[in-house]
């Protein structure tokens, strides 16, 4: 097996065919994890979901880091981590342009919309599902590729 670290086209380029990730972000000093869907368009990555953990969390501090990757066997696989840092895409006529974009690339994926506007049960309570359009900026990216 060889490992070769990717360049950071490359990185891109699989982050634009790869739909499935992981979002991290921290707030006072605990990080929290979650799988999300999302879409690469010129670099930025796009997504959505519901108000929760996730969005409440990135809110309070907008750095974080996604990880995808793509395993075809223990010799086989490729792995990308991008430091990036959230903006949400406000309802609202100053936004509307930029969540029409995000809305057209991500619901090019199939069910694109579950699980993020699917309902949820949260301590016996349905959560409100009001839609938070966003993106991430994407600064440090690296990648790397096992092949035989």
């Amino acid at each position: 097996m060889i490992i070769e670290e990717m360049t950071r086209d490359a990185c891109i380029e699989f982050l634009d065919r790869i739909h499935l990730g992981r979002l991290a972000c921290e707030r006072n000093r605990q990080p929290y994890v979650t799988p999300f869907y999302f879409a690469c368009h010129l670099g930025l990555l796009y997504g959505f979901s519901t108000v929760g953990q996730k969005v409440s969390w990135m809110r309070a501090n907008p750095l974080v880091c996604v990880e995808a990757d793509e395993v075809i066997n223990p010799q086989q696989w490729i792995s990308v981590i991008a430091f990036g840092r959230y903006e949400e895409l406000p309802a609202g006529p100053a936004h509307d342009a930029e969540r029409r974009l995000a809305h057209r690339i991500v619901s090019q994926g199939s069910l694109w919309w579950e699980p993020g506007y699917a309902k949820t049960i949260v301590h016996g309570n349905e959560r409100q599902l009001d839609l938070v359009y966003f993106r991430i900026h994407l600064g440090q990216i690296s990648g790397h590729r096992a092949s035989l």
